[in-house]
């Protein structure tokens, strides 16, 4: 076995996983400098195998981890595998991956990848061969130094390790415990037998009295039996004659029970008489406050349509009276607007003719002005300019000029021209379109008011419907209390028949009902549903006064189920399952049931039972085939005889039972829980909730023919309000555009004037300019002249009387045309501002004052009102009819209480009767009990006196009388209160501690001999101890000296035992076996020669002192040899031929062992096997498999450069 590979990752150094190339099986040598990892590859080992990691605290972990940069190392582990090959470690595998994984919070440890614990893991390798009292099979760095200069006695402590003492000092200790507990039960054993001896001494004394206390203590218990006996059977006596009394008030307490229970029947129907009263009279008391409530909101609304009636009557007169009003006011505006418009006709022409005329003397003015200028600037021109051709040339530039702005001209005429001619043709169409929009306004208005009146009409038909709703509403209301009451008496009904037939029973009844529906909607199996009848129960009826004889003989064949066939039944049973459905089911298939035709017996003390019920003929089989059997007979007797000749069952009115087989079975049977009177209740209970159903759905149907009545109004009413209030959006925006459309008229008439002003003055410009142009073109071909021509001159002055002749004309023309203006510019803003504005405000309130709203609004209202007044009249009626219900049902309800009352006296009454009879009865049991007790007492006493002490003294003692025998009591009794002060126990106290003497001191002497055999062991085991230790030091110094020899061929050395007395050489044997005398081991040692002389430890040079450590470590290996061993360095401190000694040595030792080496000199690398190097990159140790070479360039260097 070996070290075959290791692997570390995040291990202090080595950060990354560092897979070992394969060790050899002998020696390897590790180089690398210092600080590179080495020691820390020997502590990855370490870690794994040796006891020093173990118990570690956080921060003793976290050093473990690797720190440096990077993330951080949350996690370590070491793996090491060993080559099995040899089978030394026992486990069958040839290879063993043994992992140690450590973090800040956890330390496992794996074995072939499973999590075991670190017991298990030294364990096993100690049975490998790696010791604990041996751990040099790995030695760390320094670990020579401090075995050269460690004392005496620390070599004495590692020998005894070596030797394996802790076993035998453990087991000495344990032998001290047991000892130190022995001795302590010895002390308490003798304590124990000194008291016991002296007890027995006192209890000797005592034996003589306590045998005369005997013989008087059995005189007195014979008397004591006898008198026990005697009263025994006096007791039992009394107890005969008081049960004959109890027997004889049975009769009485019999009667007095048939009384109680019919009180009970009788309270219990007028109860029942008494509920059906309180629920009629709560029933008409809340019909009455319904009706209460709704004449209550008919006179509210009644109230309430009054007052809108005369509201809408004064509105109605009011719009009345505003219409005539505005009518008469809009009549006087039309006469009014037609005397303006008349006048305002008469003055437009006047003052388009002064217009013209102002215009034209303008124009011509202008001209004649414009032709007089010209005129005097030819004269100017004269004097302007020198000669033609420089007038010539400036009349041509102006020519230019001209053309110019009269184009400009004729373009901005064009332009005027346009805008009025587009004016006119909108004017037109703006016109046609306020024409249309007002017929549009028309039709939308007969529409508004078409609209209004359908949505008044459906408003009606919904009032009516709702008024309908209204009644169906209460009418519900009724039938769904009588409803819920049914169904809470039809529930108690069957919690009542649950209760007696048992939770099975009644959940299987449900069962088949939800498995019946289940088939009904199934289309295979819904045909066949008809073929189930139901429970026997449900299916006969007969007289009350044999329901108990029916349901005594029936008993929970009562619950079977009735049907056709049975694979129906079947079917219905497989389908339960199915659905998981719980209960209990019994079928009764009628193709199954056999039934015999019985002969009944002709007598008149039984009738046959099957004839007094009344059922189906098709259910005859089921039913003979339950009560077929049964006769119902007058008395008990009569059912006995008959149930003996006939060969049939018998049952008595009372439920008595008499089988043809002989059994009788009887006893007092509750009527009041009858479950055919439950049935009886529960049929008639589920007839009265399915008519009310019928009348239920009846009911609502209508209610939601109703409601779907109100909808479609409720529909339609929003429907005419959509397209009421389309039509009034309509109305509303051709308003709108027709207002706008008359704005954009009324702006084009106010901005048509201006513009044909500006055209006039346009046309006028143009003009004057085109005969400026023409006067300067006409003197472009003259010569120049400094003053004008005659023609020119004559022109001028006919020019200045046409121009004060216009100017006096446009003036008068202009006087005229203000004055006209002003009057149509009057009439016009009285027209548009005043008379027209206010007749459109009186057409607009004419439109808004709608008489025919309001008018059919008065009319429903009166409808409404005339129909609440009928439904008043109504109401009233049923209220008072109501009132009158409510009285009478109260009078009933009085008087059925009047009932219950008077018989919960009578059964009051009768409760009373029996409970005095009963207290007889109970004063009976009581005297019953005490004798009873008398007796026990007797009896237990007698028990407790155990047998008799002589049957001759009890036959004597019988013959006397109770008051001789309480004598001879008393005379005993005085003899034994002599002897009080006897110990009645002491015999057996003399017995008992006699007994535990002898087992005291059997109990000693094993005790005794168990501290003899400690005591032996104790000297056995010191003995072993002493010889452990001489035969290891004779071992260890053995190998020592052998293995200094190859070391220091010419040298010697030798252990020498050091004792408290003195020394002992290797060869000495101790006189006693103390391992305490032995105080040290030295060491003498001579590098010399055989004969020099030997010196100490103390004495030698610090190489010597590693030699002479590394000898006693070889040979403590060979004497506890391991697998493999570690050596960090150990020939740091040894000269070249001591290392080569070393390097020799391990070479010859690594044909048994493997050796893992470091070192930082070549001798040990001469025999090596394989070579590793370790390197320190990025603070990162790496571990790489070198040649002999590099590993000795390894060596080189770091000599080198140490």
């Amino acid at each position: 076995m070996y070290i075959k590979q290791v692997i570390i990752q995040g291990f202090k150094s080595y950060r990354e996983q560092t897979v070992v190339v394969p060790f050899d099986p002998r020696h390897n040598v590790v180089v690398g400098r210092n600080g590179s990892g080495k020691s820390n590859f020997f502590y990855a080992i370490q870690f794994v195998l040796s006891d020093e990691f173990s118990h570690l605290r956080p921060e003793q972990r976290q050093a473990l981890l690797h720190e440096g940069t990077g993330p951080r190392v949350i996690s370590a582990y070491v793996e090491i595998i060993f080559d099995n090959s040899d089978g030394r470690l026992p486990i069958d595998k040839d290879e063993v991956y043994l992992r140690r994984m450590i973090g800040s919070k956890k330390d496992q440890y794996f074995l072939n990848k499973k999590i075991v614990t670190r017991s298990d893991v030294m364990n096993l390798l100690e049975s490998a061969g790696f010791s604990r009292s041996n751990p040099y099979y790995i030695v760390k760095q320094g670990k020579i130094n401090q075995m050269a200069t460690a004392p005496d006695s620390q070599r004495l402590k590692l020998l005894r390790e070596v030797a394996g003492t802790r076993v035998y000092d453990d087991r000495r200790e344990e032998s001290k415990a047991i000892l130190k507990e022995t001795e302590g039960k010895l002390e308490k054993i003798e304590d124990f037998l000194r008291t016991i001896e002296e007890r027995l001494k006192t209890l000797e004394e005592e034996k003589e009295e306590l045998k005369e206390y005997q013989r008087w203590d059995k005189q007195r218990r014979c008397l004591e039996y006898t008198i026990h006996e005697r009263e025994l059977k006096e007791s039992k006596k009394k107890l005969e004659d008081l049960e004959e009394s109890r027997a004889n008030s049975g009769a009485m307490q019999a009667k007095l029970g048939a009384d109680a229970k019919a009180a009970q029947e009788a309270v219990r129907s007028a109860a029942k008489r008494l509920k059906e009263a309180k629920k009629e009279v709560s029933s008409a008391k809340e019909e009455r406050d319904t009706l209460s409530a709704e004449q209550q909101q008919l006179l509210k609304e009644k109230t309430k349509l009054t007052l809108t009636i005369n509201d809408l009557l004064e509105e109605v007169k009011g719009d009345n009276d505003s219409r005539k009003r505005a009518e008469q006011e809009l009549e006087k505006l039309k006469i009014n607007i037609a005397g303006r418009e008349e006048e305002l006709e008469k003055i437009k022409p006047q003052y388009e003719q002064m217009k013209g005329v102002e215009e034209e003397c303008t124009r011509e003015l202008a001209l004649k002005e414009q032709k007089r200028k010209e005129l005097y600037a030819k004269q100017g021109r004269g004097a302007q300019f020198t000669n033609r051709a420089e007038r010539d040339k400036w009349i041509q530039d102006e020519l230019k000029q001209l053309t110019k702005q009269i184009k400009d001209k004729q373009d901005h005429q064009a332009k005027i021209s346009e805008d009025l001619k587009r004016d006119a043709e909108k004017q037109i169409a703006l016109e046609k379109k306020i024409e249309d929009h007002t017929r549009e306004m028309e039709r939308q208005r007969a529409s508004i008011d078409e609209h209004n009146k359908q949505y008044y009409d459906l408003t009606k038909a919904k009032d009516q419907c709702q008024a309908t709703r209204k009644e169906q509403y209460r009418q519900e209301s009724v039938l769904q209390l009588n409803l819920s009451g049914l169904k809470e008496d039809l529930a108690k009904a069957d919690q009542s028949l649950r209760s007696m037939a048992g939770k099975p029973i009644l959940n299987g009844r449900d069962s088949v009902r939800k498995v019946l529906d289940t088939f009904r909607e199934r289309r295979d199996m819904a045909h066949e549903v008809s073929s189930y009848y139901g429970p026997v129960i449900e299916n006969f009826d007969c007289d009350k006064s044999i329901y108990t004889a029916v349901e005594v003989t029936a008993g929970n064949r009562l619950f079977h189920h009735i049907v056709e066939t049975d694979k129906f039944g079947t079917k219905i049973l497989k389908e339960m399952n199915n659905q998981q459905l719980p209960g209990e089911v019994t079928f009764m298939p009628l193709n199954r049931l056999h039934v015999k035709v019985i002969d009944y017996p002709q007598t008149s003390d039984a009738i046959p039972m099957i004839s007094k019920l009344n059922y189906d003929p098709k259910y005859d089989r089921a039913l003979r085939y339950i009560f077929g059997k049964t006769l119902i007979c007058r008395n008990l007797e009569a059912a006995t005889s008959l149930a003996r000749t006939s060969g049939l069952d018998c049952v008595t009115l009372e439920g008595d039972q008499v089988s043809s087989k002989g059994s009788l079975t009887g006893g007092y049977f509750n009527s009041s829980r009858s479950r055919l009177e439950i049935q009886k209740t529960r049929s008639e209970l589920m007839t009265q909730i399915s008519t009310l159903e019928e009348q239920m759905s009846t009911l609502k149907d209508e209610l939601r023919t109703t409601e779907q009545s109100i909808s479609s109004y409720v529909s339609e009413m929003q429907r005419t309000e959509t397209k009421n209030s389309k039509a009034k959006d309509i109305f509303d925006k051709m308003k709108a555009e027709i207002r706008l459309m008359k704005e954009e008229l009324s702006a084009i008439e106010r901005y048509r004037t201006p513009k044909e002003r500006s055209l006039a003055q346009c046309t006028s410009n143009l003009e004057a300019m085109t005969a400026t142009k023409e006067g300067l073109e006409s003197e472009l071909h003259q010569e120049l002249m400094a003053q004008l021509s005659v023609a020119d001159q004559h022109q001028v002055d006919t020019l200045n009387d046409d121009i004060r002749r216009l100017t006096k004309e446009n003036k008068e023309a202009f006087a005229k045309r203000m004055r006209l203006e002003a009057d149509k510019n009057k009439l016009e803003n009285l027209l548009t501002n005043n008379l027209v504005r206010r007749k459109d405000e009186l057409v607009q309130a004419l439109q808004e004052i709608s008489v025919e709203d309001r008018q059919r609004q008065l009319e429903s209202s009166k409808a409404q009102l005339a129909d609440i007044e009928k439904r008043l009249v109504k109401v009233n009626s049923d209220f008072k009819a109501q009132n009158d219900k409510v009285s009478s049902a109260m009078k009933k309800q009085k008087a059925e209480s009047a009932e219950v009352e008077k018989w919960k006296v009578a059964e009051k009454e009768a409760q009373e009767k029996i409970e005095a009879d009963a207290k007889d009865l109970e004063k009976l049991a009581s005297k019953q009990n005490i004798v009873q007790q008398k007796i026990a007492e007797c009896t237990q006493k007698i028990t407790e006196l155990g047998a008799l002490p002589s049957h001759e003294a009890f036959g004597k003692l019988s013959k006397l009388t109770t008051k001789q025998l309480f004598r001879e009591m008393e005379k005993a009794n005085n003899h034994l209160k002599k002897y009080s002060h006897v110990n009645k126990k002491a015999l057996d106290q003399f017995m008992s501690f006699s007994d535990q003497k002898e087992k005291l001191v059997k109990r000693k002497e094993e005790l005794d001999r168990g501290d003899e055999k400690i005591k032996e062991l104790m000297l056995v085991l010191e003995q072993r101890k002493c010889e452990a230790i001489q035969f290891t030091f004779k071992q260890v110094s053995k190998y020592f000296s052998e293995v200094f020899k190859k070391l220091v061929p010419s040298g010697h050395a030798q252990l020498v035992m050091k004792t408290a007395d003195g020394e002992e050489g290797d060869d000495t044997v101790p006189e006693s076996a103390d391992s305490d005398r032995f105080v040290g081991v030295g060491i003498r040692v001579s590098f010399t020669g055989h004969k020099a002389e030997m010196r100490e430890m103390n004495q030698l040079s610090g190489g010597q002192k590693s030699l002479v450590a590394l000898a006693l470590i070889f040979a403590i290996q060979k004497c506890d040899p391991a697998p493999f061993y570690l050596f960090d360095e150990i020939d740091q401190a040894l000269d070249a031929q001591h290392r080569k000694a070393v390097a020799d040595m391990i070479h010859e030792l690594s044909s048994d062992a493997q050796f893992i080496t470091t070192t930082f000199r070549p001798e040990l690398l001469e025999h090596a096997n394989k070579f590793y190097g370790v390197k320190f990159r990025n603070k990162v140790s790496h571990v790489e498999c070198v040649s002999r070479e590099e590993a000795a360039d390894f060596v080189e260097d770091d000599t080198t450069h140490g």
